[in-house]
């Protein structure tokens, strides 16, 4: 059987010979691919986020394709449809993008709501219907959606079913000055450098080999507490219409036994609980109309639940620190 924890390391080694500075965002997108999530990534243009996905699938050895998502995008452009062939006098059927392993949905909030939602039945059930012919996607199945949170005219807000389809959403920041020195300093020497030259460094079926070895990772009944009370903490905020729903407990839970496998344990841990609220909460969270008048983010209720909400040995979570080293376990 595959080692997850080995392959993490063999992805992330790879990347990092074109990326510089996002090992949280590839440790996390192997995560969601290890738990069969499904990843929405927002940052300013320019942070690589694109990159980031494309390099992703060329070491980890799976398809990609890409779609750039406009107000014009139509359902069947993504999913494919029906052509007639005038010369045999039949119809063909075409596939759409979404038939890779991995398929980056650029811009996604530019997509009208109706091309939006056909991402859904792929992202829940990895399979899609054409024509009433309903047709397997591949696997490992992973859609990587990007936004930006800047430019907001002419854009659809992913509404609140669509965005709980995504396990994890991802924020990608602007380079630490150390990071995009050294990102010059690459690129200057090597400047036609791009995701392609990522080597593949595993393949799907040892993949779903990792898979496998994330569902056997212990979780303590405490551990199961935790997430319970973390998430219906989330729910009686003050500040929160409509907390995190039973698919994100599970995303805490799925994801968290990924990341325990990642780092090479046969168990979960507190501080992967912790580390992950962010991630898998802050899309969920639904406010009040008076905290979003207020400017209250999601990022403050988060931390005020990550804090209150006392951990399995009985100790209250301390904010996070700008690492990501282990913290508090549990046997």
């Amino acid at each position: 059987m595959t080692d997850p924890a080995a392959l993490a390391d063999d992805i992330a080694a790879e990347m990092s010979t074109v990326l510089v500075g996002m090992d949280e965002q590839i440790e996390y997108l192997t995560v969601s691919l290890l738990s069969r999530g499904h990843v929405l990534l927002e940052g300013v243009p320019g942070v690589a986020k694109t990159t980031l996905a494309n390099a992703f699938a060329r070491a980890s050895g799976l398809s990609y394709n890409r779609i750039q998502m406009t107000p014009d995008t139509l359902p069947a452009d993504i999913t494919g449809t029906n052509v007639y062939r005038e010369q045999a006098g039949t119809f063909e059927l075409q596939k759409g993008p979404i038939f890779a392993n991995v398929v980056v949905a650029d811009e996604i909030n530019r997509a009208t709501p109706k091309t939006q939602s056909a991402l859904l039945e792929a992202m829940a059930e990895e399979h899609v219907s054409i024509e009433s012919e309903t047709l397997a996607l591949p696997t490992p199945f992973l859609v990587v959606a990007t936004q930006n949170p800047i430019e907001m005219e002419g854009t659809f807000e992913l509404p609140e079913a669509q965005r709980d389809r995504f396990q994890f959403k991802l924020q990608v920041e602007l380079p630490e000055p150390d990071t995009e020195r050294e990102m010059l300093t690459r690129f200057d020497s090597a400047p036609t450098m791009t995701a392609d030259d990522i080597e593949a460094v595993t393949s799907p079926a040892e993949i779903l080999e990792a898979r496998e070895m994330v569902t056997e990772v212990n979780v303590e009944s405490m551990v199961h507490e935790y997430i319970l009370d973390l998430v219906t903490a989330s729910r009686e905020h003050s500040d929160v219409a409509h907390g995190v729903s039973p698919r994100g407990s599970l995303a805490l839970l799925q994801t968290a036994k990924a990341r325990a496998a990642v780092r090479g344990r046969e168990y979960v841990t507190s501080d992967d609980i912790k580390r992950l609220v962010g991630p898998v909460f802050r899309h969920r969270l639904v406010l009040t109309t008076d905290a979003e008048l207020g400017d209250v983010s999601p990022e403050s209720i988060i931390e005020q639940i990550r804090s209150s909400v006392p951990t399995p040995d009985g100790t209250v979570a301390q904010p996070e620190p700008s690492g990501d080293s282990e913290e508090a376990s549990i046997d």
